[in-house]
């Protein structure tokens, strides 16, 4: 009697590398929207097409201000000189509509950052979110 020295393995099973989700292409977007959310700790700046996909974004503290600091107008005027930057070299940019929400410091300066990097503003549109009615505020309740 001959004896089967063979190993039965399990039939291999054809794994499926997971899709590397790849850099999408520049696209040439002429005119865009800017959105500048201006808080008192921070200024978020984001460039985006007419659809809402963002093309560039920036915020004061990416761009290396910390603390106090990146409440500031001028770490407004730096984040948004770069992502104009972006959208101008890498996107053709030439004019955006601005959308401003918050009350922080950075509302004008962002904005003139962006005049000044010669792209033309169209409109600007305050988007501040503002109470009306809804919750009791906190504190005591006034006599």
């Amino acid at each position: 009697m001959a004896e089967d020295t063979t190993v039965k393995t399990a039939p291999e099973v054809e794994q499926k590398a997971p899709k590397a989700k790849g850099k999408k292409g520049k696209r040439i977007v002429q005119a865009g929207e800017a959105h500048i959310q201006a808080t008192f700790n921070n200024t978020i700046v984001s460039v985006t097409d007419k659809k809402g996909e963002i093309i560039a974004a920036s915020s004061a503290g990416a761009n290396g201000f910390r603390g106090s600091k990146k409440g500031t107008a001028y770490a407004a005027q730096i984040a948004a000189e770069k992502v104009a930057e972006i959208a101008k070299r890498d996107h053709g940019m030439n004019s955006v509509d601005v959308y401003v929400k918050g009350i922080g410091l950075g509302r004008d300066s962002a904005i003139r950052a962006f005049s000044t990097m010669g792209i033309s503003i169209n409109s600007i549109t305050d988007k501040t979110p503002i109470p009306h009615g809804g919750c009791r505020p906190k504190g005591e309740r006034k006599p």
